[in-house]
């Protein structure tokens, strides 16, 4: 197995060293975001009993995201490690969030288009939250499990067997 991260692009067959993700993350996440309020604002679909605190309640869920945005960020930086799916990854990065799940980046991006969807009361950011995982899952983070085992062999296999991909 190759661990020096040297491996094939299968779609161009060049040489590099990152995930070869379909998309950078933020950006289905943007996406996701300002069509969901777009089609809300042009044709709303509520989803909550009308007496919810959804604003407060949404802030929270959205901050709760950003909290672990934020934490995960600052773990990768700690183990020297890049956030960016362009960039090589240094090291499996075990400590944090990461020790409940491998991909708390992408669960704080759920949670902030969770939060948005119920402080606007929005059933299509709901909607759109199930296209965007499909894109991260099947875009993003296949790719980059992929990458970690050509790159790291049997140390991410272990961590994987340890780690939930998701918390459920």
């Amino acid at each position: 197995m190759d661990r020096t991260g040297s491996g094939m692009n299968d779609a161009t067959g060049n040489l590099r060293d990152s995930s070869g993700a379909a998309v950078r993350p933020p950006i289905p996440w943007a996406l996701a975001a300002i069509a969901g309020l777009a089609l809300d604002w042009l044709y709303p679909l509520p989803f909550l009993p009308a007496a919810a605190p959804a604003g407060w309640l949404g802030g929270i869920v959205f901050l709760a995201g950003l909290a672990l945005l934020i934490w995960a960020a600052a773990t990768f930086h700690r183990a020297g490690t890049q956030i960016q799916t362009t960039q090589p990854t240094s090291t499996i990065v075990e400590e944090g969030p990461y020790r409940f799940t491998r991909n708390p980046i992408y669960i704080a991006m759920f949670l902030g288009l969770i939060g948005l969807a119920v402080a606007f009361d929005s059933l299509w950011l709901i909607v759109l939250l199930v296209l965007f995982y499909l894109v991260i899952r099947y875009g993003v983070v296949a790719r980059e499990e992929a990458y970690l085992e050509r790159k790291f062999g049997d140390v991410y296999l272990a961590y994987k067997a340890r780690v939930r991909r998701w918390l459920w």
